[in-house]
């Protein structure tokens, strides 16, 4: 079975979307006795080989025009798509938020399964205003698509109440975890230790939330924030972390190895996430698979994530002072008692998709 993936941006860049896409394409391409194919399309040769293999996936990258980061748009991917779909017996496309997914859409396929990793907004002004006009097109990617696959129910339903498609055609799989990475780990002597770090991973957007928690610090005398990510809003976040006096207790990071990003995972007191807009939340499901308690937003399919034990939440408009308050409390706190899907059982569940 050939099974091609689309999306806007592959491994090694880190994101969500990219993750996703990364850990269920590998899985799936190891499975050689069942005879699996796997490629990879995607729009982000900027800086990377046009073709090479990784893993087994075959992974071609083509040339695309995204402003700020947004939505991807590659002529040459859709005219390699057109010329070549129907090779494949599987196009699964990711991203609603970028062209490529609208692209595979619209060409000739055998079976076309879609996981739209879907929030509903733009995620910035600019970003916002094109989301607006391009839903007129976009919602031919849900139309076409023989699968939808969701991550979340809080997407299924936004999903549903943005679309009118079948509702008997959407798939719930949540994100999974490498828990071979964790296993055996034990947290460090954090709890003794002068100072305590809060832990951000993820893009450096303003939807993000970021800011609250830099502006927190000013409360926080004995943390220090540490930022795996980039991305456009890093600049305003640098400049209010010089505002507020507390620019040398935040630390950025980007581009680290897995083993040094779980080792972030695992040395830190508290994971703060306080986006607006999340399909899932992959990054909370590692922070508790290295048992750092976590507080996030309480929007979104974040709210899944809150049990009031492991994960906190905190409602909008966030008060900053309540927000530093939570993190001292949190970061006193022991995870216990998680259950989390492995990428293994995630990529078992799409293949029983495709199949389907």
């Amino acid at each position: 079975m050939k099974i091609c993936f689309v999306t806007h941006r592959f491994y090694p860049h880190i994101g969500g979307v990219e993750t996703h896409v990364y850990e269920i394409a590998r899985r799936i391409a190891r499975r050689v006795a069942e005879k699996f194919s796997v490629e990879i399309i995607t729009a982000d040769s900027n800086g990377f080989k046009e073709f090479e293999e990784i893993e087994g996936m075959l992974i071609r990258r083509f040339k695309s025009f995204s402003p700020k980061d947004a939505y991807y748009f590659s002529p040459s991917l859709y005219r390699y798509l057109k010329k070549n779909s129907v090779k494949y017996d599987i196009i699964h496309a990711h991203n609603y938020h970028a062209f490529p997914a609208l692209f595979a859409s619209l060409a000739k396929r055998n079976k076309f399964v879609f996981t739209p990793h879907y929030h509903g907004f733009g995620h910035s002004f600019f970003k916002d205003l094109l989301h607006k006009p391009y839903k007129l097109i976009g919602k031919k990617i849900f139309e076409r698509a023989d699968a939808i696959i969701c991550v979340s129910e809080y997407e299924r339903n936004l999903v549903l109440r943005n679309f009118k498609i079948d509702k008997d055609k959407i798939y719930v799989i949540p994100n999974g975890v490498n828990l071979e990475e964790f296993e055996g780990i034990g947290k460090k002597e954090n709890r003794d230790r002068d100072v305590k770090k809060i832990l951000y991973v993820g893009r450096v957007e303003r939807y993000k939330g970021l800011d609250y928690v830099v502006k927190a610090l000013k409360h926080l005398p004995d943390f220090i924030l540490e930022v795996v990510g980039d991305g456009n809003y890093k600049p305003n976040v640098v400049r209010l972390a010089e505002k507020m006096g507390v620019i040398d207790r935040v630390r950025f990071y980007h581009d680290l190895d897995r083993k040094e990003l779980v080792k972030k995972y695992v040395d830190a007191d508290v994971f703060v996430l306080l986006s607006k807009h999340e399909a899932y939340g992959i990054v909370v499901a590692e922070a508790l698979a290295a048992k750092t308690p976590c507080i996030v937003a309480n929007t979104s399919a974040l709210s899944e994530w809150i049990d009031n034990k492991n994960v906190f939440g905190i409602n909008y408009p966030i008060d900053v002072k309540t927000l530093s308050d939570l993190i001292i409390k949190t970061s006193q706190t022991s995870v216990k008692n998680v259950k989390l899907l492995s990428w293994d059982e995630v990529s078992q569940r799409v293949l029983e998709v495709y199949t389907s």
